[in-house]
């Protein structure tokens, strides 16, 4: 028994990313969803919409790492464990539509979030989801995605962003990339802005304590919003999406604290005034 134990936790761990990737699998007859493309300044990107029938407003998805995602053109994930992606489902039953990107291009976009070719990829995906489905539109982003998040609401046309969120922000030069938030043009953000930060995260671009210098960036924002949260299983990576990086367990807290923020922004009346 005693040389069994130790053994245990690896056999949860693994089975908790199973079950994490098998959501990531399962067919999409709960909400309806269709797989587009677009074409871009980046090239060619998979895009994934699915929506509730009455949707509350849309959450434009920016996946971190290299964005790469593996969507199929059946509406399945080859990568499915970030926290974006595995919580879509959540989020429509929340009564929110969902758009995710898979990377334009196949590209790893790893230092490009920054620039103005992203921007406009970001542009793109919020044109999309305002003809699509008419609700206002959040941009959403984790880790890496969180200087495409900043950068395309720097750069979107004025009240085509009703509210930006930003979980686990990068804001510190990694090995695998030098950009950060602080590279996005943040202070050009004009919409309200929530920032998320997990004290348990202990990925190095994306300290917890950073959270208010992000905020102060963001100085001409309407709102800046900082939400800390604490938890998460522990991860086999610092910056790996199955941990306190990724919500990893806490995933219905940090849900609850998003849905509640977009609930103080009135959308309802400016869905109503449309």
């Amino acid at each position: 028994m005693t040389g069994r134990s130790p053994a245990r936790p690896e056999r949860g761990r693994m089975r908790a990313l199973l079950a994490a990737l098998a959501l990531a699998w399962l067919p999409l007859a709960a909400a309806r969803a269709r797989v587009v493309r677009l074409d871009t300044a980046l090239g060619p990107e998979r895009v994934l919409v699915l929506r509730p029938a009455h949707p509350r407003a849309t959450l434009v998805m920016l996946p971190g790492g290299t964005g790469r995602v593996g969507l199929t053109r059946t509406g399945r994930f080859r990568h499915g464990a970030n926290f974006l992606v595995r919580t879509r489902r959540d989020w429509v039953r929340r009564g929110f539509a969902v758009v995710i990107p898979d990377a334009p291009g196949g590209r790893d976009l790893r230092g490009h979030r920054h620039g103005p070719g992203f921007a406009a990829v970001v542009g793109g995906l919020v044109r999309l989801a305002r003809r699509r489905i008419g609700a206002p539109v959040i941009l959403f982003g984790t880790s890496q995605g969180t200087i495409g998040a900043v950068n395309g609401a720097a750069h979107a046309a004025a009240g085509s962003v009703a509210g930006v969120v930003l979980t686990e922000t990068v804001s510190v030069p990694g090995r695998l990339s030098r950009m950060t938030v602080f590279d996005a043009d943040p202070a050009a953000v004009r919409a309200p802005v929530l920032i998320i930060a997990n004290r348990d995260d202990r990925c190095p671009v994306a300290p917890p304590g950073q959270a208010p210098a992000v905020a102060r960036a963001l100085g001409g924002a309407s709102s800046v919003t900082v939400r800390m949260v604490a938890g998460g299983a522990a991860g086999d990576r610092p910056c790996g999406s199955l941990g306190p990086h990724g919500y990893f367990g806490i995933e219905g807290r940090v849900e609850t604290a998003i849905a509640g923020w977009i609930g103080t922004l009135g959308l309802e009346k400016e869905k109503g005034g449309a």
